[in-house]
């Protein structure tokens, strides 16, 4: 019969490398380490130990449980025959964790190699899985594919099943991660092992990469759906990995569906969750990106801050590297911030080959040719930028990653309208071909990529928008009556109603033709009329102010601008000053608002010819108004 101790390791060895329970695994092993240093039994409290660690490096996450057994393994390794091969094995995991956390892997390839040397294949086989978790960063694939297929080999002498599921699992993997086409053949040599017999820990990893494959497909809601029951089989299976995972899935399709600003509260709970592994930073930048898609720029350079002595330093790279400087650089990108964007493409550019995709593939983001492209957009080259994009649809068309695909189509459509003007007819192509796929993938391109025009009240200017183009203009009724155009694309307004003031800066349905001459309305009545004195009583304290300080140039400018608006009001007024009613079929309200916006057009043209050229091209005035982008 046999005795409960030797059960209780049996029991957890076979939980551990046949199932992949990791959860009955650990409980199995803690009753029996604390057994076996009841008994003095130094080989089982190593069995114990080593069972303790787990599948995976740094499967223990919270500071209590990590030392707990970082401390049960050393005394069980300082007990021993340091020649035996528990020992060996002992050290090998130890090494691996302390490489792990400090992103190196000097000591354990050094414990690799000497386990080759000692010709011990169940402590190599550990070794080399051991290894491989510390080799996860970019531009180490030969390295990986080396101990992955090591590993498989090995497996065959250790006749432990175990040995060649993490064999071929690490090998699927690391094509993934080179973005290799063949990987798709490794996956279904893994799936096929898995179907013969189930295991808990590498299903899991399994599950996640199905879940990536799904987002790629531009599948949104089946990928929504995968994710969960991912974060389940993971919960199972005991590993720790399961929240992380979850939410680092849910932000990849919630990017490509427009909706990143909406997990703001989830990302911001994931930074204090003692489930995120201590070396992934990731959850940092993914709020970076989700902040400022939301508008908040102080978090979202809050969280920038924290990055910039790991990720934007010049450290080790982890796993998770590659993904976090993705939503570096879109952060960057939504924030104006040319200065760290180029940082970041400096960092990224010896990666320029591989996909963004965090291991063992649990996110991906497409080419990191992408990134680079976004980033010189953000630091005003769009030469650069359009290179480096027009890779990055080529990389994401070969990767099958359509969202990608159809994001690094607009982007590059944006760089080309920026490098050769928004009427470009290859940008424009482009920018359209980008919308098609993004429909069809039922997916939001992000507002800031559209060719849209837009306008919105800066103090007391007028900022005006064109992709990545931004220009400050000074307010004028003009700019007034613009803006209610650019809000309000496609939609015809009359001359009447903007010189009212009675068109909200909101989207609104065409006015319906009249089927009768309309009724005379005040030229200058109303909220209109208030806001050209308004702008008197502004410009009259300017000019004093300017003259004052002897801004002669802008002082002058200001008073041609007040000229013009006196003799807008005289024209608008009649006897004792009354406003004066449109007539003769709108005439005088087309005339006054039409040369308002060519004057307003002018004045934008002067600060950014770009934006103005667009605006001479999609504004018509008239009796009825309209501002129709391409």
């Amino acid at each position: 019969m046999i005795e409960a101790l030797e059960w209780a390791l049996l029991d957890g060895e076979h939980a551990l490398l046949v199932k992949g329970d990791m959860r009955r695994a650990r409980e199995r092993f803690d009753v029996a380490f604390r057994e076996a240093g009841q008994r003095g039994d130094h080989d089982a409290m190593a069995r114990a130990a080593l069972g303790l660690g787990g599948v995976w490096v740094h499967e223990h996450r919270t500071a209590a449980g990590a030392a707990m057994v970082r401390v049960r393994q050393r005394e069980a390794l300082s007990l021993l025959d340091p020649g035996s091969s528990l020992a060996l094995r002992l050290r090998a995991r130890l090494a691996a964790e302390d490489d792990y956390r400090s992103g190196g892997r000097d000591a354990i390839l050094a414990l690799v190699a000497e386990t080759r040397a000692a010709d011990d294949p169940v402590a190599l086989a550990e070794a080399l899985s051991l290894a491989h978790h510390c080799v996860l960063g970019p531009g180490l694939g030969e390295l990986r594919l080396e101990l992955a297929r090591e590993l498989i080999g090995v497996a065959s002498r250790t006749g432990r099943r175990a040995d060649l599921l993490m064999g071929l699992l690490w090998y699927a993997v690391d094509l993934l991660l080179e973005g290799d086409p063949h990987a798709e053949r490794a996956l279904g040599e893994l799936r096929a092992a898995l179907r013969e017999e189930p295991h808990q820990a590498a299903g899991f990893v399994l599950s996640a990469i199905e879940v990536m494959l799904c987002v790629r497909d531009g599948r949104f809601g089946r990928a929504e759906e995968r994710a969960a029951t991912c974060h389940d089989l993971g919960v199972a299976a005991g590993d720790h990995d399961a929240t992380g995972w979850y939410g680092c899935q849910l932000a990849a399709i919630r990017w490509y569906q427009g909706r990143i600003g909406e997990l703001v509260p989830l990302l911001t709970g994931l930074l204090n969750s003692p489930m995120i592994s201590a070396v992934d930073d990731s959850p940092y930048a993914g709020l970076a990106v989700a902040a400022a898609a939301a508008g908040d720029r102080r978090l979202a350079e809050g969280m920038l801050a924290r990055l910039r002595g790991s990720v934007l330093a010049d450290l080790p790279r982890t796993s998770t590297w590659l993904i976090s400087m993705y939503a570096i650089v879109e952060a960057a990108d939504l924030l104006d911030d040319a200065e760290l964007a180029a940082r970041a493409a400096a960092l990224l550019a010896p990666y320029a080959e591989l996909p963004a995709i965090t291991s063992p593939g649990v996110a991906c983001f497409g080419s990191v040719h992408h990134s680079l492209g976004v980033a010189a957009i953000t630091a005003g080259d769009p030469d650069r930028a359009v290179g480096h994009l027009r890779t990055a649809v080529h990389h994401n068309l070969a990767l099958g990653h359509w969202p990608a695909v159809a994001l690094s189509r607009s982007r590059l459509g944006q760089a080309l309208a920026l490098r050769d003007g928004p009427r470009d007819e290859t940008a424009r192509r482009e920018l359209a071909l980008a919308a098609q796929e993004a429909r069809a993938l039922d997916m939001v391109l992000p507002r800031h990529l559209t060719s849209r025009v837009t306008c919105r009240p800066s103090g007391s200017q007028w900022r005006v928008e064109l992709g990545a183009r931004a220009v400050l203009v000074d307010h004028s009724v003009g700019m007034t009556h613009l803006a209610a155009l650019l809000a309000n694309p496609g939609q015809e307004i009359t001359a009447t109603d903007l010189a009212a003031g009675s068109v909200q800066p909101a989207p609104a349905p065409a006015p319906a033709p009249a089927t009768s001459p309309p009724a005379a309305q005040p030229v200058l009545d109303g909220p209109a009329g208030r806001a050209y004195k308004n702008r008197l009583a502004q410009l009259d304290a300017e000019i004093d102010e300017l003259e004052s300080n002897h801004q002669r140039q802008q002082a002058q400018a200001r008073r041609a601008e007040r000229d013009w608006l006196v003799a807008e009001l005289a024209s608008a007024t009649g006897l004792g000053g009354r406003a004066r009613g449109f007539t003769g079929g709108e005439k005088r309200a087309r005339t006054a608002v039409g040369k308002a916006i060519r004057r307003a057009v002018e004045r934008v043209a002067i600060a950014d010819p770009v934006i103005g050229d667009e605006l001479r091209a999609t504004v018509r005035t008239g009796t009825r108004c309209s501002y129709t982008p391409g």
